[in-house]
């Protein structure tokens, strides 16, 4: 491919010609302005594919920071959008809403914000700082620490300067932290404070590519050569010139990568998930072309883990290209102040994995639970009349009525009373917490896909969800169902441009993911409705397959304990290999401010053992006494379940409480809130009191 071909021409009918006709003549303006209006005036930005310059490629898929890969186009629809660069979709926005609310978080008790043209002009700065630091063309900037300004900028900037962001778990060990580092050959390490400094301090000798570290939150306790505050990481790139950056910006292609996720890890190291600057502009505009989010209207709360690619994509790349303004939650945020900053920012737009769901659907309960008689019946009815609307579309004698004296309300004192699109994903969620929403007219959509697919596969949206589905596949997308059994069940694969470059250095783990044709293959068993929505029906990986050869997936089973027991948390089937199946379960308990359960149970869970007249408060008494009322409880909601099963082996035989509920520090968890496999899962027990009983129940299993 010839030099000239690889030439990106600018068409001057397109709206970046119109710059700055809104912007404001203040003195504050004006340096920023002009740079960034010469900066705007010899960019590129594609409009079709004949003017896109992409780099040289073979394939679909690499494993190979420094290579190309050939991007899955569509002849029309929103498969066939020329492709851009992040940098390209970045200055869309600040040509379009330059001077409108991008970044907001709290000083001293006050918002602060960053308009989209400050904003830019900060990552560019960074860029340069990146690049007088010694930042490497494909070599990795790893950011650790809580959702910021500082953190979108370290990784937008990284990526303007050549760089690979790396997000790092804030729960990551340092051994943790230190084969992410390792794998990317980061430069460069960005850290919140001194608690994560502390990490990198214990494994920066093992890190031969490591420049630097900068902190950016607190003054540093001590100096030390190569560590620097954000300030001054901010001032060290005040020699590099804009041509120096700009020449890094202008060879960067779409179809190159730009970002690194790495998985949890569960089942052996992390990988990183190699995303293309395509992956993320494309999928971007594609996921918020559906639920038709306005441009410059959206707002959004970001405090989920932005190592995760749910929350990266939701709160920095969707934000990004229809201007939506994004703002940081507090650090404590999931241990208690998320609900005040909802109340404060009123989100048009908000993602939670289902355990926080099932935290505010608990918290409210708990709140109904106190709530006088005539009030209680009330809200009752209204939730009543609020299930009823939202399964059947249509609004039921009495819903006005309800909704003033109840829903107006419940919304309000939430923070959600002007969100069109309350989501959900990362995890199952189950009917019990998506009906008690739908019961308060705040039904949840839920979204579905991986860090392989740039995030959502399939989204949910007003007037076009099913509850328990995850929805339609995003428009210029494909799902294949592989190896479908009799009842449509088949594993779900993956096809279109939100599909990952590959795992970088592992060629042979993404000849894995990949097949032949280049179909990303999730794992996940699924099946279609007529309508086109997707259900997921269990795990590949996950299935039990019985002594007796019988294959049982057993999320369903799962989900249908805790549903017909209010008092159970987790639960976890037994039986691979086995004679017949077993079930460890957890009940509710309060999680404290570090998010560990504790022993005392949850409001919800001192109901269920009000009405039996048992007046324990704490797992332990239950345990330690086996409640007769509790475990007889416990027992009927199984009995109900197993008389739902499909077959005999299907049936749970023998369950056990443990004297601990699952959490992401006990290591029963993953950074997304969902149960790791059953092998991590069982060997951690080893190192309960509970442990004797699961040895216990897999003995009797092979009687």
């Amino acid at each position: 491919m010839s030099e000239e071909s690889h030439k990106i021409v600018r068409d001057s009918s397109h709206p970046s010609h119109r710059l700055f006709s809104l912007l404001p003549h203040g003195k504050r303006y004006q340096s920023a302005k002009s740079r960034t209006k010469r900066l705007l005036n010899s960019a590129s930005v594609p409009l079709k594919m004949s003017d896109v310059s992409l780099a040289p490629a073979e394939q679909l898929w690499c494993s190979s920071r420094d290579q190309a890969v050939k991007l899955r186009m569509t002849e029309t629809g929103l498969g066939s959008k020329a492709p851009m660069t992040v940098h390209q979709m970045f200055l869309e926005t600040v040509e379009s809403c330059g001077d409108l609310p991008a970044l907001a978080s709290k000083k001293e008790g006050q918002w602060v914000t960053l308009t989209w043209r400050e904003y830019y002009q900060q990552c560019r700065v960074a860029a340069k700082s990146f690049l007088k630091l010694g930042l490497e063309r494909y070599h990795g900037v790893g950011i650790l620490g809580f959702n910021s300004p500082e953190w979108f900028i370290s990784d937008i900037g990284c990526i303007l300067a050549g760089g690979f962001a790396a997000g790092i778990y804030t729960t990551n060990s340092p051994e943790a932290c230190q084969y992410v580092a390792d794998n990317c050959e980061a430069n460069v390490l960005v850290v919140e404070n001194h608690k994560q400094l502390l990490k990198i301090l214990q494994i920066k000798d093992q890190l031969p590519h490591l420049k630097a570290i900068v902190q950016y939150k607190d003054e540093l306790q001590q100096k030390l050569p190569n560590l620097y505050t954000w300030a001054e990481f901010m001032k060290l790139g005040e020699e590099v010139s804009d041509e120096q950056l700009n020449a890094v910006v202008d060879s960067q292609r779409a179809n190159q990568c730009c970002t690194l996720i790495y998985t949890s890890g569960t089942t052996g190291n992390p990988k990183g998930v190699m995303l293309s600057h395509d992956n993320i502009t494309w999928t971007s505009n594609a996921a918020g072309t559906m639920p038709d989010l306005k441009h410059g209207e959206e707002v959004v709360v970001s405090y989920l883990p932005l190592s995760h690619v749910a929350a990266q994509v939701n709160d920095m790349w969707i934000a990004m290209r229809f201007a939506a303004a994004t703002y940081f939650a507090e650090p404590d945020a999931l241990k208690g102040s998320l609900g005040t900053t909802l109340k404060e920012v009123r989100p048009t737009s908000f993602l939670g994995v289902p355990r926080v769901w099932e935290k505010m659907q608990e918290k409210m309960k708990a709140i109904g639970a106190k709530s006088s008689g005539m009030r209680k019946r009330v809200a009752d009815w209204a939730k009543s009349i609020g299930l009823q609307a939202s399964y059947s579309n249509l609004l039921p004698w009495g819903f006005m009525l309800a909704n003033n004296l109840v829903f107006k309300k419940v919304h309000s004192n939430m923070g959600l009373d002007r969100c069109r699109n309350c989501l959900t994903g990362a995890a199952p969620i189950t009917r019990e917490t998506l009906e008690y929403f739908m019961s308060l007219r705040l039904p949840l959509y839920e979204l579905y896909g991986m860090s392989e697919s740039t995030g959502p596969h399939t989204i949910s949206w007003e007037n076009n969800f099913k509850i328990m589905s995850c929805g339609k596949v995003v428009n210029g997308c494909q799902t294949k169902l592989d190896k479908p059994d009799e009842d449509g069940n088949g594993e779900i694969c993956f096809w279109g441009r939100h599909v990952f470059m590959g795992y970088l250095n592992e060629p042979e783990k993404t000849e894995e993911a990949l097949d032949q044709e280049g179909w990303l293959h999730s794992g996940d068993l699924g099946k279609h409705d007529k309508d086109n929505f997707l259900f997921i029906t269990g795990r590949i990986k996950e299935l039990i397959i019985t002594a007796g050869g019988e294959n049982i997936p057993p999320v369903p089973i799962e989900d249908a304990v805790k549903a017909e027991t209010a008092i159970i948390s987790n639960a976890m089937l037994l039986g691979d290999k086995l004679k017949f199946l077993s079930m460890m379960l957890t009940l509710k308990c309060v999680v404290d401010d570090n998010g560990d359960p504790t022993d005392e149970l949850t409001p919800e869970a001192l109901a269920f053992c009000k009405q039996r007249g048992v007046v324990a408060t704490k797992a332990s008494e239950i345990i330690a006494s086996k409640e007769p009322a509790i475990y007889k409880a416990i027992q009927e909601g199984i009995e109900r379940v197993n008389a739902k099963a499909n077959s005999n082996a299907q049936r749970i035989q023998k369950w056990v409480i443990l004297d601990r509920d699952f959490s992401i520090s006990g290591g029963e968890l993953g950074e997304s809130v969902s149960v790791r496999n059953i092998y991590s899962t069982s060997q951690k027990f080893g190192h309960t009191h509970s442990f004797k009983d699961v040895f216990l129940i897999i003995l009797f299993s092979t009687l």
